[in-house]
Parts: structure tokens; sequence; C-alpha cells
């Protein structure tokens, strides 16, 4: 009985997207249809151009578009699901290999006792990977590691989750060098290139402090008492599988070792592809691709093993590609309604007749609710960026604020918002129900939104920047 309530009361991801589709369709109905000018600026990006908003026909959005748009979503996120397949069937074939198994439990084995430690230098590392060069889809592959790492050591799949995703999307958030957010967003305010990193650095370090402290505060709890895991049922039935490898000694064949030696040769190529030469997830996909067939070889698979592991990889993560499809349905509803510009204006213009603390304090709302509806850092600077520097010159907010208000706004969400491709592709990773994930992280985002509004209260004071 129990566990019916449950079910009743947790809704399938696939139903609470749906629902936020259809409420957005409903939206279209009543707000009116508006847009901004679009321009290039010096650097040839399309931004919009401030006070241009003007209304335009409405476009409500009926029954055939709101079935239409799961489609259209996955034709605006082809490249995201394709890469969630892809990085899934070559996983799965390195897992076939029996190496990662291996490498998992000689890990836990040198490190038996001071488990713990895991935490705070891997959530480091890839908290420095998302500020630095803006790690983000990179981490979906890495979840497929650190899950059954977690389980073995006796925390749980959030945890394991957590320590590639949640690190690297706090190092995105409170970034001083990404260059997709930071970067875009200051050069679109006509600042000097990262400037204001020594500010940016100690938030960085302060929101990293915080992820590491609340993952470690919360794997303590599980490992004491595992019931307490929102994913306790799931984690039991992977344990179970996972059973084999405490028993055995994880001793590493030849091939195995040439499987991992693959692995962090082919881990560190796209790290320095992604700083060198600016790849994104074609590049990575490829690379993944070539590290599941070479893996497959370094073991002597047949032909046939391989591709059948990589179909059966690739089909246990189609419903997290056809989830990522339907999340961008909901700004493919949103953005034919023509509702994003109106909202935005509608928002923003009343902010301009506000002290400028208060204002301040309302755009971080603003960019969070754009994020929503824009989950792209260069999209949503694009977007907010000139409209907020614009707000901010008349209220007395600096260029340099608006811009870390807006890197706040764009980043942190990206931990709950369903519309976000990277968290839902971590979490089919994972295999970790959108629903059960949204009301763990939630305190940690009311943790972060309150340091937030900290972090930019004396920025806001001091009028903080050149300009």
């Amino acid at each position: 009985m129990q566990k019916k309530a449950e079910e009743i009361r947790v809704p399938h991801t696939f139903a609470i997207i749906f629902t936020i589709i259809l409420l957005v369709a409903a939206a279209t109905w009543f707000v009116p249809g508006g847009e901004f000018d679009r321009a290039k600026n010096q650097a040839g990006k399309t931004i919009v151009v401030a006070n241009t908003y003007h209304q335009v026909e409405s476009k409500p959005q009926g029954i055939k578009e709101v079935f239409m748009s799961p489609l259209k979503g996955m034709e605006k996120a082809a490249n995201i699901a394709g890469f969630i397949l892809i990085v899934g069937g070559a996983f799965a074939v390195i897992q076939k290999t029996g190496a990662i198994d291996a490498g998992i439990m000689k890990m836990i084995r040198t490190l038996k006792g001071k488990e713990i430690l895991l935490i705070p230098i891997t959530m480091t590392m890839f908290s420095i990977g998302g500020a630095v060069f803006g790690m983000s889809e990179e981490t979906i592959p890495f979840v497929g590691i650190f899950v059954p790492m977690a389980l073995l050591m006796g925390y749980d799949r959030i945890t394991g989750m957590c320590m590639p995703f949640l690190a690297a999307t706090t190092g995105f958030s409170g970034a001083m060098l990404n260059p997709f957010t930071v970067g875009i967003a200051q050069s679109i305010s006509e600042l000097p290139a990262f400037s204001g990193i020594e500010y940016r650095t100690v938030v960085w370090v302060i929101s990293t402090i915080i992820a590491i402290l609340f993952v470690m505060w919360y794997a303590k709890r599980v490992k004491a008492n595992p019931e307490l895991s929102p994913t306790y049922e799931e984690d039991q039935v992977t344990r179970a599988k996972l059973q084999h490898l405490q028993e055995s000694e994880a001793t590493l064949t030849t091939g195995q070792q040439w499987v991992l030696a693959l692995l962090v040769g082919g881990m560190a190529l796209i790290v320095f592809g992604v700083l060198k030469w600016e790849w994104y997830i074609d590049e990575i996909a490829a690379v993944f691709l070539g590290m599941g067939i070479l893996a497959g070889i370094a073991v002597r698979m047949g032909t046939n093993d391989i591709a059948e592991a990589f179909i059966s990889g690739a089909k246990d993560l189609v419903s997290t590609a056809i989830i990522v499809g339907l999340a961008r349905a909901i700004v493919v509803i949103a953005t034919d309604g023509k509702i994003i510009d109106t909202i935005l204006n509608a928002m923003a213009a009343p902010l301009a007749g506000l002290p400028a603390l208060v204002s301040g304090y309302a755009m971080l709302v603003v960019q969070v609710i754009i994020n929503f509806f824009v989950s792209s850092g260069t999209g949503q600077a694009a977007l907010t960026i000139p409209i907020m520097s614009s707000l901010g010159d008349l209220v007395g907010i600096t260029r340099q604020t608006t811009v870390l208000i807006y890197q706040f706004g764009n980043g942190f969400t990206d931990m709950i918002f369903p519309t976000s491709s990277v968290l839902m592709g971590c979490l089919g990773m994972a295999g970790i129900p959108w629903s059960k994930w949204a009301r763990w992280v939630l305190p940690l985002q009311v943790v972060f939104f309150i340091m937030c509004l900290l972090a930019i209260t004396p920025a806001i004071l001091i009028k903080w920047g050149p300009f």
C-alpha cells in the first residue's frame, strides 16, 4: 500500500514534462506574442537589441502543435540525444570488458577506510573543469563510472552522480573563466575579457566548498543508513548485480589494463581537445565510439559481441534520449508561441523603478526563470545580457555585476530544471528518476540561491567592476 501511494505521489518523468508542455501551450493563449529586434554585435554574434520590444501576432499552440512538439524537440536536441546513445553504447562495450569493474574494486581496496576522501578530491577536479573550460556535457559518461563506484563503497547512486555532475555544474555556475558564460557575457557587455576574476574566484571557492560539504554530509548519512536514500530500492538491485565483484580478487588481465589505459588516454584527449581545439559533443562522441571499438579489440571480443554490447547500451538510454527531446519541446512551444521575449520584457521592465539592491535580486529571479526556457549559457547571454546591462545602467548596477547575476541565474538551476539536457542525460546514465533527484537537490538549491543573493549584495553596494 505504501509503495502504491508513493507511485501516485511521484509521477513518471515523462508525465511531468508533458504536463509542463501542456501548461506552456496553455500560456500561449493568454500571454501576448512579442519580440525584441535582433542584430549582430562586433563579435558577429546575434543578440537582442534593448528597448526594441514590440508586440507581434500571437500564435497560440493547440493540440496539434503540442503533439508535434516532441518530434521538433528531438530535432532541436538531436545532437545531445545522439551523443547520449553513442556514449551509452560505447560505454557498454567498455564495461563488458570487465576493466572498469576490476579497476573500481582495486581503487576501493586501496582507499579502504578512507572512501570519503574520494568525494572532495573528485568534486574539486570536476568543479575546476566547469569553472575553467565550461565542462558540462562531458560529465555524462563519467556518471557511468562513478555510480557503480559509489555503490560499491557503500554510498548510493545519487552520491555517484554528484561527484562528476553536481561538481562540474557548481564550477560552471560560479566560474571565474568559463568561456561559454563569463567570456560571452563580458564580450556582449563590452567588459575586458575575464575581468573581475579575483571576486569570481572567491565565489567559486565558496560554492565548491558548499557542494562538497553537502554531498559528504549526505554520503555519510546514507552509508550509515542506506534506507535514507531516495534511490534505495534501485540501489539494492544494482548492488546485487555488483555482488560478484566484491567477492572477486579484482585482478586485471593484460587486455583490461590496455582498456583502462585507453580510457584514461581518451579522457585526457577529450579534455585537451576541448581546451585546445574547442571540441564539442560531436568530437567527444567520436572519441568514445573509437574507445568502445578499441576496448573490444583489446580483450579479443568478437565483432558481433561488440555490436551487441553497443546496441544493448544504447537501448538502455533510449528513454533518456526521448526525455531530452520532450524537455526541448517545452522550449519549442514557448518559442513558436512567441512568448519568451514577452515574459522577459514583462519581468524586466518594472525593475527600472526599484532601488539598485532590490533590482539586483529581482534580476537574479528573472535570469532563473529565463533559464528554464533557455538553458544554453551562450543563448541566454545573447537574449538577456543586452537588456539586463541597459537596465543595470539605469538603476546603478555595474555591468560586471550584471554578468555575475546572469552567471548565477544561468547555472545553478541546471541542477534541477528538466529542460537541462545535461541533467537529464546524467540522470539517465545514473538510473535516477527526475522526480527523486529534484526532491533531493531542492534543499541545496535553496542554499545556493541564498549564497547568490549574499554574493551579489556587496558587488551592488560597492559598484564592483570597471563599469
